[in-house]
């Protein structure tokens, strides 16, 4: 039986003569806590020096952090880190700066849940808000042109460093490394002109793609110029547990853990006419913006017309004020792509980067969310279809799309590279 999660459970999805794709990191068993697979990977850190040796004669120390909307098991990261950092220099100073990108804030409740109630009362926390210009401070210019604006915590600091997670990433290839810097800590400024309309419109800015895609190329020039020194990345299964884990300079760690990860995460797509996924259940399915990367894998194994279908939970809506008026006031999703495209990178809006691969997707598919009955309206006035179980909406793709019809099934779209040349 396949099971699609959704929320924090999961829905049952057993159709005969279905395709399933599905990550193959629940191969890798990792036999041990994930704090010890982090401390063994810092013991053996690629291309740098042990974190006790940088720390030492450093006064401050940023630790870049991942926020609300990413499942980065920092419980099994922070407590090495800190560990290693205060052997080396017993005296530094700590700041957790939570790389809070283009989303909201992470409020206190968030940050006890994800970091433990050690770590939350202990430890000095600043939650990254890339709209305070005050917070924020110029250091150069990226390839593209766009300024590299970041957190003052990241910049007037002795020592920048970062958690976090490696999984396919819709447009910037992967997720982790560089991107704790980009767009984690960086003014709006810099954000909307990295992810501005040419580089989302790129044939490189796909999942899996590193090499030649421009979203990648600025990411990895922020980081340098932001002199981030050291990263901890690991690798998840599905259910949310270290498996992996990969420690030391940002690119050479990075890089390894990108290579690993495609090894069980890639794989052939099955083109069909009605197409299931999910975005990995909470906290990544918990709005429509978050979502729209589920359903980049759909689109990747989906037949000219496809009915897609996402079952996700949406605890906190639609994810993004500017994001939402886009679907919702526009004169269709063509209109709204050929208008986003006409802006310039320093003319970029605010969420318009998952405007845009939501129009490009609605343009060639019919989208149908399996959600809570509260979401229907906020659905279908992002052009979006509603269903209320998985059954109806499957009943509805069969009757567009015929009762013969292909079906491919993605358990997890976020946790998977849909590679149509396998």
């Amino acid at each position: 039986m396949t099971t699609i999660p959704w929320g924090r459970g999961s829905i049952p999805c057993d159709i005969p003569g279905a395709a399933v794709l599905r990550s193959r990191v629940d191969q890798l068993k990792a036999g041990e806590p994930g704090q010890v697979l982090v401390t063994r990977a810092m013991e053996a850190p690629m291309g740098s020096a042990p974190l006790e040796q940088l720390a030492q004669g450093k006064e401050r120390c940023t630790i870049i952090i991942s926020d609300h909307t990413r499942p980065v098991p920092s419980r099994d990261i922070l407590p090495p880190m800190l560990a290693a950092l205060r052997r080396g220099n017993p005296r530094i100073q700590v700041t957790l700066l939570v790389a809070t990108g283009f989303h909201r804030g992470t409020t206190d409740q968030e940050l006890r849940e994800k970091l433990g109630e050690a770590v939350f009362s202990q430890e000095k926390i600043l939650v990254h808000d890339c709209r305070d210009a005050r917070a924020n401070v110029a250091i150069g210019t990226l390839p593209s042109g766009a300024p590299l604006v970041l957190n003052r915590a990241a910049v007037e600091t002795d020592l920048l460093i970062a958690e976090g997670f490696i999984e396919p990433h819709f447009f910037a290839g992967f997720s982790g490394g560089r991107k704790s810097v980009l767009p984690g800590v960086c003014d709006q400024a810099t954000v909307l002109g990295n992810h501005c309309s040419a580089f989302i419109h790129s044939g490189y800015a796909r999942t899996g793609i590193l090499e030649g895609n421009p979203i990648h190329r600025d990411m990895v020039a922020a980081a340098r110029m932001a002199r981030l020194a050291y990263v901890v990345n690991v690798i998840i299964d599905e259910d949310k547990r270290t498996v992996a884990a990969f420690a030391g300079d940002p690119e050479q760690a990075h890089e390894a853990g990108c290579a690993f990860l495609r090894r069980y995460c890639a794989v052939p797509a099955a083109p069909a006419d009605i197409v299931i996924t999910s975005n990995g259940g909470e906290p990544l399915d918990q709005n429509i913006y978050q979502c729209v990367k589920g359903l980049t894998a759909a689109e990747a194994s989906a037949k000219e017309g496809a009915v897609l279908i996402l079952c996700a939970g949406l605890s906190d809506g639609h994810g993004g004020e500017g994001f939402y008026r886009s679907l919702k006031d526009c004169e269709s999703p063509r209109a709204l792509y050929d208008a986003i495209m006409k802006n310039p990178w320093d003319q970029t809006i605010p969420d318009q980067w998952e405007s845009q691969i939501l129009a490009r997707i609605l343009i060639k598919h019919r989208v149908i969310f399996v959600s809570p009955p509260e979401r229907e309206t906020l659905l279908r006035e992002m052009k979006l279809d509603w269903a209320p179980d998985l059954e109806t909406a499957l009943a509805l793709a069969r009757r567009e799309k015929g009762a013969e019809a292909s079906v491919t099934i993605i358990p997890n779209g976020v946790s998977v590279i849909v590679d149509a040349k396998q």
